[in-house]
């Protein structure tokens, strides 16, 4: 029988407001303002595409930080202590980024690129998809988890220490994962990029931010913190939508160049993310772990850390490779797909208060 504290639960479960309701129209005209932009001004758009530093974009790199500050307005390091009690999200997280997404997605590039859609690509290529393919899975995401997370109301602490661990594995698995995958005695792992992408993803807006609630907090109190959050919080919507134009703008030349090519690398990637994202939320259902840990434990676990995917498939592979285009592709389906499993996940609240727990004591 539901209970009165379940009920007052799904009462005041996270609702979108009128902009977030609309976001996945949002994030399509980007997509075609992106795209369209792009081809008509390559000029600029390639300029600031140039502006990188080992392979990370610094104009993408701003806009994120508008992103996740806000979000990490959130994270208080005194309670971070307590995460610990969440110890069975975090181990359904690291068991799908680092145990079933890389060897899900290789067998997934396996059948769709190299058996279903293998007549309708260039045969050059195919290894070459397969490999790209496999090393956007072994990147697990970083950065725009927050964005997600904070859409589902997820808690802020978790997110924060998950991520935190998922980079401190990546630092010693990515390589070997991604060898044994491709079958490779040994890969070139572009470890600036990854070293550049923590700092400038996690470790600064961290401090940052800590730094900006400690001074919230000093003058005004939880109330001056409340009001910031919420000045802020279309902001990093809008940096959202900004960087989405920037990174279509990047890609518009390929994909109006190959977009039946782009359309089959879709799928493995599609259907990856629905895997791993549903594995995760039926475990965490079944381990009785609460939703707003659940909800950041299954967007982890399904979501992609596409800058260091792009780098690794360029230095391996080389800029016009089919690998560093299978990449591209994580990039341009993440936002749309992602923002879709936050909707499932906030529209399934009931069902997985109603019955989470069945496999614990």
């Amino acid at each position: 029988m539901t209970s009165v504290a379940n009920l007052d639960q799904r009462r005041s479960a996270p609702a979108l407001g009128t902009f977030e309701r609309y976001l996945t129209l949002w994030v399509a005209l980007c997509i075609l303002a992106g795209i369209v932009l792009g081809r008509l001004l390559p000029g600029p758009f390639q300029r600031l595409g140039r502006m990188t530093v080992a392979e990370v974009n610094i104009p993408v790199a701003v806009l994120i930080w508008l992103m996740i500050v806000p979000m990490l307005l959130k994270v208080d390091f005194g309670a971070l202590h307590r995460v610990a009690e969440q110890w069975r999200g975090i181990a359904v997280t690291v068991g799908i980024n680092w145990l079933v997404k890389p060897f899900s997605m290789a067998l997934l590039g396996w059948l769709f690129i190299g058996w279903i859609f293998r007549p309708l690509l260039p045969a050059g290529q195919i290894d070459s998809y397969i490999a790209g393919l496999i090393i956007l899975a072994a990147a697990p995401c970083t950065a725009m988890v927050f964005v997600w997370s904070n859409l589902t109301d997820g808690e802020p602490n978790f997110t924060l220490t998950q991520v935190a661990l998922n980079d401190t594995i990546m630092v010693f698995a990515f390589a070997p994962i991604v060898g044994l995958l491709l079958g490779l005695s040994s890969i070139t792992v572009p470890w600036t990029t990854l070293f550049l992408s923590v700092v400038l993803y996690i470790v600064v807006p961290v401090i940052a931010a800590q730094l900006w609630r400690w001074s919230l907090l000093a003058r005004g109190g939880e109330p001056a913190l409340a009001q910031t959050l919420r000045t802020l919080q279309p902001i990093s919507l809008i940096a959202l939508l900004a960087t989405l134009v920037l990174l279509f703008g990047f890609q518009g030349e390929q994909i109006v160049r190959q977009p039946l090519i782009i359309a089959l690398l879709a799928v493995p990637i599609i259907i990856q993310v629905y895997l791993n994202a549903s594995i995760a939320y039926a475990i965490n259902r079944g381990l009785g772990v609460p939703h707003n840990v659940a909800c950041p434990s299954a967007l982890i676990g399904a979501s992609n850390f596409f800058e260091l995917a792009v780098a690794a498939a360029i230095a391996l592979f080389g800029f016009q490779s089919g690998a560093a285009l299978a990449t591209v592709v994580g990039v341009l389906v993440e936002v749309p797909v992602m923002l879709s499993v936050v909707r499932i996940v906030l529209r399934t609240r009931g069902w997985y208060e109603d019955g989470h727990g069945v496999f614990s004591a």
